[in-house]
């Protein structure tokens, strides 16, 4: 049956929850209470020791498990939230929560799976900063439209001129990082070398979605959040969607297949026999995007660039 671990992250502290032995305790969220927490877990040799994703609090404490070489899996809050609904759980403490957690490890079993390591998470912080200015330049242009007053219009241009120039000094940091090393320039390189890709999308890519070239395509596809899933109730069928995995990724892969739809020949190709054939344009690309990640992720995994006869 194996042992599963539900860890809860507070600011001070972290709650625990050993199934099947149904063991609770709480250890300090610093290095003394996470050196006791190591030394205890590996005596029950879990099978997987999930924690959820508390907005940074967790990675401490998940690099200190990872290094002690336990299993270690990072849920995401909204499915632990689901699966405590879908149990009737209402009551919310920090030590009930380490329980949901725990069972919803010992039920669903995700995956585990290593931490990025410190110059991945630079990178992966670097570009979600990036994707911040971006947004607020965008809805600073956009307040600049409705903008009666000269005064506004022109403290907005200010603002717009002082993101810009972050902008470049964030897209200078990411340069760097990304050309300073041998294996992410060359992984650059290899994504980069595929029509409709962009050095945008490549190192969103690596930064958000190391696994690339390590999984299957099913897997990679689940993970990106492309890989279709069915609704269906008794003789009722809905249509096939998509959703969950890492919006960040499926949204750069969303806008790289409208790229590579136009540019990339056989990508150009295949979304027009699914149009021919009545799928919505919408689904077409969806399609698109998720032949576009199976490339890349051959590519990484066969380190051989783009190469289209």
């Amino acid at each position: 049956m194996g042992t599963y671990v539900g860890i809860d992250v507070s600011k001070d502290r972290l709650d625990v929850h050993v199934l099947p032995q149904n063991e609770a305790f709480c250890v300090e969220r610093n290095g003394k209470g996470l050196g006791e927490l190591i030394d205890r877990l590996k005596g029950f040799a879990p099978s997987l020791v999930a924690i959820e994703a508390t907005g940074g609090f967790e990675t401490t404490a998940a690099a200190a498990l990872a290094a002690g070489g336990l299993p270690l899996a990072v849920i995401n809050p909204a499915q632990v939230r689901h699966y405590a609904q879908a149990l009737g759980r209402r009551a919310k403490t920090d030590p009930i929560d380490a329980a949901v957690i725990a069972r919803f490890a010992a039920d669903i079993r995700p995956e585990p799976r290593a931490l990025p390591d410190e110059v991945t998470r630079l990178l992966s912080d670097l570009v979600a900063r990036r994707r911040q200015i971006v947004d607020m330049i965008a809805a600073e242009r956009q307040r600049e439209k409705r903008a009666l007053l000269k005064r506004l219009r022109q403290s907005i241009a200010r603002l717009i001129k002082a993101l810009e120039k972050e902008l470049n000094e964030i897209d200078g940091e990411i340069d760097d990082a990304v050309r300073g090393s041998p294996v992410w320039r060359a992984k650059e390189d290899l994504l980069a070398s595929v029509p409709g890709v962009g050095s945008i999308v490549a190192r969103t890519l690596l930064a958000d979605l190391p696994e690339l070239g390590t999984l299957n395509p099913k897997r990679i596809a689940s993970l990106a959040g492309l890989a279709p899933y069915t609704r269906q109730s008794g003789n009722w069928k809905g249509k096939s969607m998509i959703g969950g995995g890492r919006k960040t990724v499926r949204s750069a892969l969303f806008m790289a297949a409208l790229v590579a739809s136009r540019y990339n020949p056989p990508l150009k190709a295949f979304r027009d026999k699914l149009v021919a054939a009545g799928k919505p344009k919408k689904v077409a690309i969806i399609a698109v995007a998720r032949k576009l990640l199976t490339i890349l992720n051959a590519i990484l995994r066969d380190k051989k660039p783009w190469h289209h006869a």
